[in-house]
């Protein structure tokens, strides 16, 4: 089983990487970009196959390290 996280930043909080990059876009001629926004996506291979488990499992791996709650938000998906 596959856990896929996406954190991104909290609604609110300052993104200048996204900045950076609409910015970049705007540089390029893309238009009709009102925002961009930067996050991450972190893929984790799980061995058992338990799904509640897993996702409390995962759920701790999130509260605990790989994201700051503080100022992100994530989503936990898994797959089979």
């Amino acid at each position: 089983m596959k856990a896929i996280i996406n954190i991104s930043l909290k609604a609110g909080v300052l993104d200048s990487q996204g900045k950076a990059v609409h910015h970049a876009l705007d540089s390029l001629h893309f238009n009709g970009i009102e925002d961009v926004r930067v996050g991450k996506q972190i893929v984790i291979k799980i061995t058992h196959n338990d799904e509640v488990k897993a996702k409390e499992e995962v759920t701790q791996m999130c509260e605990d390290l790989l994201a700051n709650t503080v100022i992100e938000d994530y989503e936990i998906e898994l797959v089979k």
